[in-house]
């Protein structure tokens, strides 16, 4: 996979990127044999392995990852999309920003197949990003680096996520919301198809937090690509994602953000006021989904099926 910072894997032999692992690492060939001895992880044991997505960005089946004996994912299946919005919303602890290094290839699986779309590009924004407040560095210097981008290529791009103006400053003396622009910038400068956001609005205000998952659905709209978005902020989120999965390690729930909302597991996790917040969301569809997020029938017109 080609991503901003050189890393993932080679494609395999028809193009596709494809890992399989069992639960002791080992790689499995691409028919899904594993080389060697077979050990059966105990509550795999009666899992139907669902088919990979053909047309997704990324698809990823029957993920588990263990650190220190610990389960930290487990019997993940997830696809995302071309120019769909996925958002992953869960607890701290619940295995978000893994499960993201895991997908883009940064962070091996124990278990479990991952395939990306031949050639994709990933734009990745990390959760931690500490600026060096020693090294002199300007903003157009930053989103160029490790990057072969033209001026106006930079130009373009700060414009397009309304940091036009702060390309010869200094990244020390930017506040969080201009630094949060600035990284996307970064992320959007080789173009992806794919553009990976781990909780992209710390450190901004509400309204400012408002602003920018608007901006991000619209670059979406314009430029095409897909997103992978991680929050554990449920307000604002969930009005500009096309399907939410809810993380506690394994998938609690996940499909249009109306089922996401009113699914008991949600509630669980985030309690009773985790409702009121989805307030703010105002969606109309002309049909209803079922908890899975897919369209219920009959129903006149169908919408686009939005589950996992």
């Amino acid at each position: 996979m080609r991503s901003p910072d050189g890393l993932g894997q080679q494609p395999g032999p028809h193009g596709e990127q494809h890992e399989h692992h069992d639960h002791h690492g080992n790689a499995h060939d691409h028919a899904g044999h594993m080389h060697g001895h077979h050990h059966d992880h105990h509550h795999h044991h009666d899992r139907a392995q669902l088919a990979h997505s053909a047309t997704a960005l990324i698809s990823a089946r029957n993920l588990m990852l263990a650190r220190s004996g610990r389960t930290i994912l487990a019997d993940i299946d997830i696809d995302i999309s071309p120019r769909e919005i996925v958002t992953v919303i869960g607890p701290n602890g619940a295995g978000k920003t893994t499960l993201v290094r895991a997908l883009l290839g940064l962070e091996p699986v124990d278990q479990g197949s991952i395939r990306r779309k031949p050639g994709l590009v990933t734009g990745y924004a990390p959760q931690r990003f500490d600026v060096d407040r020693a090294i002199p560095l300007t903003v157009s210097r930053f989103v160029a680096l490790g990057r072969r981008a033209s001026p106006d290529a930079l130009t373009r791009v700060l414009q397009d996520v309304g940091a036009g103006l702060l390309a010869e400053r200094q990244l020390a003396e930017l506040s969080g919301g201009e630094l949060q622009r600035v990284v996307l910038a970064r992320a959007l400068v080789r173009s992806p198809g794919l553009l990976v956001l781990d909780e992209p609005v710390r450190g901004v205000d509400y309204a400012g937090e408002a602003e920018l998952y608007t901006l991000i659905g619209r670059l979406r709209t314009e430029r095409g690509f897909g997103v992978l978005l991680v929050s554990h902020d449920l307000h604002v989120v969930m009005a500009q994602s096309d399907r939410v999965i809810c993380l506690n390690r394994h998938v609690c729930c996940s499909g249009v953000p109306q089922s996401v909302a009113q699914h008991p597991e949600y509630a669980r996790l985030f309690g009773p006021q985790a409702a009121r917040a989805f307030g703010l969301y105002h969606h109309h569809h002309d049909h209803s989904h079922d908890l899975a997020g897919e369209p219920r029938p009959p129903a006149d017109r169908h919408g686009p099926s939005t589950g996992v």
